[in-house]
């Protein structure tokens, strides 16, 4: 008897084994062959249709599906809290705008993408020199943007700001401003419509191409690939605890892919530059 329910026990053993590790064969394969969200907007969520239906996604064994959210607080919001994966729209000064702003609901980098020169516009001047005194000049109203639209506005010659400057920063921070300068703030993806009702408009690079408007071409003045703008640089992002997923790493590898890099120089002009730099680069 005792040999006979200790095989019964052993035969139980073995069956409840099976099944676990059976389970646990389907979970893994789940697990390789999930969906990864991205959310993105404008130009960059074509940009990740394109990458998602690739060949190179295809053979990294990545199923991606792209969501559109066309604003950049619900984006960041939706990621934070997990209902999108990894999002694909924003600047690095951006990113650290909204995780100052949010101190519950923090964000992660994952890695970089390109970075796309903002651009100052005007219908009447075609030159920096030929702004007058008194000038009215539109701005982003979101906080990144302010910061970055005003380091512009001082790297032109236009206005100076305070030496402790930050991704925060805005009009107040103005010392000095010997043009008269008066600003207006806008929603910055409306820059291209109100062109004509203003004199001066700095617009984003992706904001633009909606628009029509070539950066390297349109605008009076643009920024510069160099050290002092590195942290306008465009990221990929995730939630804070997700930063370490392997599976949403392999994003940023599969955004460099030369055939996906060849299709965004193509499509989008050469106004998006590849910049494949670490993180702590934009520290």
């Amino acid at each position: 008897m005792k040999k006979s329910a200790w095989w019964v026990l052993g035969i139980v053993v073995v069956l409840v084994a099976a099944v676990m590790g059976v389970h646990q064969i389907s979970h893994s394969a789940k697990a390789k062959t999930s969906t990864i969200t991205v959310g993105s907007m404008g130009s960059d969520y074509d940009i990740w249709k394109h990458i998602a239906s690739s060949k190179d996604a295809k053979e990294a064994g990545l199923k991606i599906k792209v969501q559109q959210v066309t604003d950049g607080v619900q984006l960041n919001n939706g990621t934070a809290q997990g209902n999108i994966d990894v999002n694909a729209f924003q600047s690095y000064s951006y990113y650290e705008a909204y995780n100052k702003q949010h101190p519950k609901q923090q964000l992660r980098a994952l890695g970089t993408t390109y970075l796309e020169p903002m651009g100052i516009y005007s219908k009447k001047y075609k030159a920096i020199s030929e702004i007058p005194d008194g000038a009215t000049i539109a701005i982003a109203n979101n906080p990144a943007n302010t910061a970055r639209d005003l380091l512009l506005l001082q790297t032109a010659g236009l206005i100076k700001l305070k030496a402790n400057f930050g991704a925060l920063g805005n009009t107040n921070d103005i010392t000095q401003n010997p043009r008269h300068l008066k600003f207006k703030e806008i929603d910055d993806t409306t820059g291209p419509r109100v062109l004509k009702d203003v004199d001066v408009v700095l617009i984003s690079n992706t904001v633009a191409l909606e628009g029509h408007l070539h950066v390297l071409k349109d605008s009076i003045f643009h920024e510069e690939i160099n050290q002092s703008t590195r942290s306008n640089i465009n990221i990929l992002a995730t939630a804070k605890g997700n930063a370490s997923n392997p599976q949403y790493k392999k994003l940023v590898k599969l955004y460099h892919k030369k055939d996906i890099q060849r299709y965004i120089k193509d499509k989008y002009y050469g106004t998006k530059i590849e910049v494949q730099k670490p993180i702590s680069y934009l520290k």
